[in-house]
């Protein structure tokens, strides 16, 4: 296969989407490698990055990604970043009278931000553990690899877990001036004007708003040689959700036969909630489930609250992480580390799948909305096989839900893709001496391919089912938080034997990854709960200034029925035949 770059374009709209990204680029960016002799990754990373130069003409690699937020958002970091900075022009300056100025002092950075900073400066983070043992620098420079193994040194000495109020406490990249939009009519801090209802995002794009968008979506957009589409991670729960229905609409009206893959992201939880802000949340997750479905080329919402709803059930809980959901770093990061797993089918180097391929096997006869699911680490003893680690899962699939959407259990779905990254060192198939009889069917298998395949369809075996295997894992270097359970081994794997009591956990620098994508008849029930939850009280008498900057209501009660049509193009009877509409109305 051919390893043309086919480049794809990020879009990150709201500060939850933004804590997810920035967890997600800054995975990208541990796991670049600028040394010659190193061997090309599987991962292709000029897919989602872009190479530049700066005024003084050195090269720089910066995401290709426009990151919306508004006022409030940043803190520490600038608007057009630090790359290009050329210095204060004050040539412009003609008062020659007396000047009063009054400087607001900068908030704090964190240690984390500090010392990359000190990286960035060609400086080294601690004598005593890098004056003899740092690697030979070129003049004026500093490889990527130097700057992750140094932070991977000190990883037990971030604990980011206090200081993280918004996403940029946690960048470790550099982005490209163009990137961050800040959306200045609307605060990240107070009660007063807050991005809170659906209306108020799709009234957002319009004027200056709308003219910026539309001129940083060509300055990307021109330099892709061969465009594949856009990666749009969305606030499902706020104004946001609106402001993405119009973002992707304008995508899919620029941009046709270019593949749109939304993820709508939600946390657990809010600070300060009330039952009136729930019911908005509710409100705006409905309405954007609705409308980025129909701009996209397929819509999955993310997130690892139990549901969507107003009294939703615990949120996801995973065997081996020690995760705290009410904070927005830790939660963020489970996500992150799932997603980088589920894009990974179009930014291969070689056998690549482009994105409209990907949704096309999975977005069949309407139904847009897919769910996702993710084993976070996948439970492997380090030195089995692949054969061993899913032989102990026969009775339920090893993945969790992370589309508050549990699987259905009687193995229906009608299209599911399933990647599992991060194996690298461990064998796939089993290494039985010859005539030895295989334990279990997995064992006789000669691929890893055929493995993983084998034991999908023992759950669903009837099911379209595509399966992709990635050896290289994800790299946990600072400032990813270590929630991770202590029966894991640096590289994420379960240990042979249990530590010693008392003994530290060890410091997780990769795991293994499992996730799958599906398309089933348990997202009909999913968005009949949905339908049901959004349309059991008046809006117009709970919830009255939700509607004050639109939708009009007929607008929201059309979006209902768009929401009811949609989960009925989930319903199958068993053996798989779709029951006729009015067999379906007789049960709405």
């Amino acid at each position: 296969m051919s390893a043309v770059c086919r480049e794809v374009i990020t879009l990150q709209l709201g500060h939850y989407s933004n804590f997810v990204g920035t967890h997600w680029w800054n995975l990208q960016d541990a796991s670049l490698s600028y040394e010659p002799e190193t061997s090309p990754s599987e991962i292709q990373s000029d897919v989602v990055f872009r190479e530049g130069q700066t005024m003084g003409g050195h090269v720089t690699y910066t995401p290709r990604l426009i990151a919306m937020d508004v006022k409030g958002s940043l803190r520490t970091l600038r608007q057009e970043g630090s790359l290009y900075d050329a210095g204060k022009d004050t040539s412009a300056v003609t008062w020659e009278g007396n000047l009063m100025m009054h400087k607001e002092s900068p908030p704090e950075k964190n240690f984390f931000l500090e010392d990359l900073d000190k990286l960035d400066k060609g400086g080294i983070l601690t004598e005593a553990d890098f004056s003899s043992s740092s690697q030979p620098q070129c003049p004026g420079s500093m490889s990527v690899d130097t700057v992750n193994n140094q932070l991977a040194r000190v990883q037990q000495g971030y604990r980011l877990e206090g200081s993280v109020n918004v996403w940029s406490d946690f960048l470790r990249i550099h982005l490209h001036p163009r990137t961050i939009s800040v959306i200045h009519q609307y605060n990240h801090d107070g009660e007063a004007h807050r991005l809170e209802a659906f209306g108020q995002g799709e009234a957002l794009l319009q004027g200056l708003v709308l003219e910026d968008l539309e001129d940083r979506l060509h300055f990307f957009v021109e330099e892709c040689d061969y465009l594949q589409g856009f990666q749009v991670l969305c606030d499902l729960a706020d104004g946001f959700a609106g402001l993405g229905s119009k973002v992707t609409e304008i995508l899919q009206d620029s941009y046709g036969g270019r593949g749109i893959l939304t993820w709508g992201l939600a946390p657990v939880s809010h600070p300060n909630t009330t039952p009136v802000k729930e019911l908005y949340r509710l409100l705006n997750c409905t309405l954007g489930t609705v409308h980025l479905a129909s701009h996209s080329s397929f819509f999955c919402p993310l997130t690892l609250r139990g549901g969507l709803g107003r009294q939703p059930p615990s949120p996801t809980a995973f065997p081996y992480l020690n995760y705290d959901p009410s904070l927005w770093y830790h939660s963020s990061s489970v996500l992150a580390l799932a997603l980088d797993a589920l894009t990974v089918p179009y930014r291969m180097r070689n056998n690549s799948v482009p994105m409209w391929q990907l949704a096309d096997t999975l977005a069949v006869s309407g139904r847009k909305v897919v769910a996702a699911y993710s084993a976070v680490p996948f439970p492997m003893m380090h030195g089995s096989s692949l054969p061993d680690a899913l032989s102990l899962c026969t009775d339920v699939l090893p993945w969790q839900p992370l589309s508050a959407c549990p699987e259905a259990g009687d193995g229906r779905c009608y299209g599911q893709w399933a990647t599992f990254k991060g194996f690298e060192g461990q064998r796939l198939i089993s290494s039985l001496a010859p005539g030895t009889i295989p334990p279990t069917p997995l064992h006789s298998l000669h691929s890893g391919e055929d493995v993983l395949t084998s034991y999908i369809r023992s759950f669903c075996p009837t099911a379209p089912l595509a399966v992709q295997l990635v050896s290289t894992p994800s790299k946990l270097t600072p400032p990813f938080p270590q929630i991770f359970d202590q029966a894991l081994d640096a590289q994420g794997f379960l240990q042979n034997q249990p530590p010693p009591h008392g003994s530290p956990a060890a410091v997780v620098s990769s795991v293994p990854v499992m996730t799958s994508l599906q398309s089933g008849p348990a997202l009909g029930t999913w968005l009949s709960e949905m339908h049901r939850g959004a349309s059991t009280f008046d809006i117009r008498r709970v919830a009255p200034s939700f509607l004050s900057q639109g939708p009009e209501m007929a607008d929201f009660q059309e979006a209902l029925e768009q929401l009811r049509l949609m989960a009925r193009c989930y319903k199958d009877d068993s053996g798989g035949v779709t029951r006729s509409s009015s067999e379906e109305d007789d049960d709405d």
